[in-house]
């Protein structure tokens, strides 16, 4: 299937990681299945689960203000509660939190995610194989996986039948633009059916983009945590958490700064990627004023920069510039970012095309340029003077490169 094309423009979305685990602010799902957490203690919190003062337009509203341009929500992680009053299975929160979730991004103009976990370590079928290729032997974890000489293969029949009959509900129901699925480890593809399952979303949501855990039918890579060095070649989503949890958990304030998240996002924009940024909404449905705060900043340098941001590819590979860069699509305009206040020229490096304008994004203050070198097809370097401190970004500074051209750039080594 083609890739849709709002994914690249889109740049931000917002990872919505919020569950029965921001009762007590534990470990999503994890917790119990590395024996940190009680199961029985784990699951008491779906009882004292209340999204008493969820307001999924508010969420929305603040995610439009983030310069967000699509959301993920976990409507099922591996705990296997689902969000939603699903006729499969014994576990949801008794009511239909998506609905509310689906329509108000839609008012605000955003694409529609779900996060759907591929196992269900609560579900009586699901520990009832085991991938191929394990030692015969139980050696991984008893939610996940059973001895070879216990397999039930028409027990793991019904848990396939169980979760096919959930996705159906979401597709019919909510029709997202994306689906975002994990746990793909546990099993192997033949074992998922992952041409099946692809084949049954689109046959309800034909347009629909899944990340890189449907495997073989995955349309873009998914990095996690760790910023790539060197981008994926083809479309790719960092996802990151604000502080360092997924999910809500009392105890975390280590937030990243909004000068931090600046980077991140620039830098995998400059990539070709988007950031998919993740919020732990309070058990009540409530996100904390401090990744409120930090969505908010993000949002009033996006807004400042937009230019710069939507309606751009990646831009300059490593070594031409000292920062990351993204590119018009017309490819005659090269978007330049400082991080800090330069003290000399900034250089770009392997630029054949003649500069015809160098600006100041923002406050549109022109700069001075010149070139110095080159030899026969080896390029000068363009050096550019620094912008005065009036017109220096608090965060990030954005300087507007345009060419005479669209963009060619010098690859090789010089003369020798």
């Amino acid at each position: 299937m083609p890739m849709q094309p709002w994914f690249g423009d889109a740049k931000l979305g917002i990872f919505v990681h919020w569950g029965i685990y921001a009762v007590d602010g534990v470990q999503e799902s994890w917790s119990f299945y590395d024996d940190v957490v009680p199961h029985e203690q784990y699951m008491s919190q779906l009882d004292r689960f209340t999204a008493a003062r969820y307001d999924p337009r508010e969420w929305a509203r603040l995610f439009a203000r983030a310069g967000a341009r699509y959301a993920v929500l976990t409507s099922r992680h591996h705990d296997g509660v689902a969000l939603w009053d699903t006729a499969h299975g014994e576990l949801n929160v008794g009511r239909d939190l998506i609905s509310g979730y689906a329509e108000a991004l839609r008012e605000q103009g955003l694409k529609v995610g779900l996060y759907y976990s591929h196992s269900d370590w609560n579900h009586p079928d699901y520990a009832s194989t085991r991938k191929p290729g394990r030692p015969p032997e139980l050696e991984d974890n008893r939610y996940s996986e059973v001895a070879a000489e216990f397999e039930d293969l028409e027990a793991w029949e019904r848990f396939l039948a169980y979760r096919d009959g959930q996705i159906r509900e979401l597709t019919r129901r909510y029709r997202p633009d994306l689906m975002w699925f994990d746990g793909e480890w546990d099993r192997s593809e033949e074992q998922w059916r992952i041409p099946e399952l692809a084949a049954l979303i689109r046959s309800e949501v034909p347009d629909v983009v899944f990340n890189a855990r449907m495997l073989s039918e995955g349309d873009y890579a998914t990095p996690e945590q760790g910023a790539p060095v060197l981008p994926p070649e083809g479309p790719w989503e960092l996802c990151l958490t604000i502080n360092d949890s997924w999910g809500h958990q009392h105890h975390d304030h280590h937030h990243k700064s909004v000068d931090q998240l600046i980077r991140y996002f620039t830098e995998t924009i400059g990539g070709g990627g988007n950031l998919l940024l993740s919020v732990g909404p309070r058990e009540d449905g409530t996100i904390t004023d401090e990744q409120a705060r930090r969505l908010e900043g993000l949002g009033d340098w996006i807004a400042r920069h937009a230019e710069a941001v939507y309606g751009t590819v990646r831009g300059l590979p490593p070594g031409h510039h000292y920062g990351p860069s993204t590119l018009s699509k017309d490819r005659r305009t090269l978007y330049l970012t400082l991080f800090d206040a330069p003290r000399a020229e900034i250089n770009v490096r392997g630029l054949l095309n003649k500069v015809r304008r160098i600006s100041v994004l923002g406050s549109g203050t022109e700069l001075p340029h010149q070139v110095t070198g080159g030899l026969h097809e080896t390029p000068g370097i363009l050096w550019i003077a620094p912008p005065p401190a009036a017109d220096l970004d608090p965060h990030a500074t954005v300087l507007a490169v345009e060419l005479d051209g669209e963009l060619e750039l010098y690859r090789g080594g010089g003369r020798f």
